[in-house]
């Protein structure tokens, strides 16, 4: 599908270099900074503020721990290159597009080590963590098989640490009732703090000279660190309510409202299965509350993103693909980075 121009596509500086896209290192601020004015310049691009179509890239979790190769959770499909491919292309497409992306929204798992989705917060009846990976079932809480960490649960709830129990018990019920993934605990990852959860280099430096060039900052949205819930979404949790009916989490109101204000949003990251694609299913719900029309404005550029696939282990290919059938199927555009915008 070829998108109609909103200007000529440009060249991609000579700065980035695709073979260090898989790698980490430091972006060097001031000289591209120098470079991005004077790519404006020469270019003829304006401040983002004088924008009549106003375009927003939406960039999920574009973190090291997602896409470098010996991190974590590298995200590498079925091509196992797949994040770094991805990358490639996304920047490439910052690149080409400078003139067009009025603001770039870079999303950021965010995590620290007691979380309902990592080990350490659950045992057996042998005090045994589970391992990564492992599916925990509301059959595995009520039978025992998985109990919460007691260690824990007496910080978070110290006057009665029965009551994370009793919590653990509902959290993996309401996933299976509102249609979720079962709870899946993941290696240790996103740690705040450390070198995984900053955004991958290369995509880093794009934004970096996208926000001198267009005199507009990169936004930056963190999910994912409370305790008590997944956030593959950023625009709220899995679970949104406590078996007493309290809120756990909120929505991101005020991102949604964001991100629906732009005449185009254009949606890149990782995963395609989880984060990405749970991202784009709330944000169509609020869509369709609103107005169904609306989902006209979005873009999914289907070569930004791959899914989750361990090899021997879980493949949600299938799945990623699936729940973009079902966006485009309500009006949303699933496009090519290399399509003009």
């Amino acid at each position: 599908m070829m998108i109609s121009c909103l200007s000529q596509s440009l060249p991609i500086p000579s700065h980035f270099q695709s073979s260090s896209v898989g790698e980490v290192w430091r972006v060097l601020y001031a000289p591209r900074s120098m470079e991005a004015k004077s790519w404006a310049k020469q270019y003829e691009i304006s401040p983002a503020a004088s924008d009549r179509t106003r375009i927003c890239l939406l960039a999920i979790d574009v973190q090291n721990t997602f896409c470098i190769p010996e991190f974590e959770l590298f995200v590498g499909g079925r091509s196992r290159r797949g994040a770094i491919d991805d990358n490639i292309r996304l920047c490439e497409f910052i690149y080409r597009n400078l003139g067009t992306i009025s603001e770039i929204v870079a999303t950021m798992d965010t995590h620290t080590a007691a979380q309902i989705f990592h080990p350490v917060f659950w045992v057996d009846q042998s005090g045994e963590h589970p391992l990564p990976m492992t599916l925990i079932s509301c059959e595995d809480v009520a039978s025992g098989r998985w109990q919460v960490n007691r260690a824990i649960a007496s910080q978070l709830f110290p006057a009665d640490p029965q009551k994370l129990q009793n919590y653990a018990c509902h959290y993996v019920t309401q996933l299976t009732q509102n249609g979720k993934y079962p709870l899946t605990i993941w290696p240790y990852h996103s740690m705040l703090g450390g070198i995984g959860h900053a955004l991958v280099s290369a995509f880093e430096e794009a934004c970096f000279f996208h926000s001198i060039a267009r005199h507009t900052p990169t936004v930056f949205e963190l999910k994912g660190g409370n305790p008590l819930t997944e956030n593959y979404s950023v625009l709220r949790p899995e679970v949104m309510f406590d078996g007493e009916g309290k809120t756990i989490e909120p929505k991101n109101a005020a991102l949604i409202d964001r991100l629906l204000n732009f005449d185009r949003l254009l949606i890149a990251g990782q995963a395609k299965s989880h984060c990405v694609a749970w991202t784009i299913a709330d944000l169509l719900t609020e869509i369709q509350a609103r107005d169904p029309q609306l989902a006209q404005k979005v873009y999914l550029l289907e070569d930004c993103t791959s899914p989750v696939v361990v090899p021997g282990v879980v493949d949600y290919t299938d799945a990623a693909n699936e729940a973009f059938d079902r966006f485009a199927a309500a009006g949303m555009k699933v496009v090519k980075s290399t399509d003009i915008f």
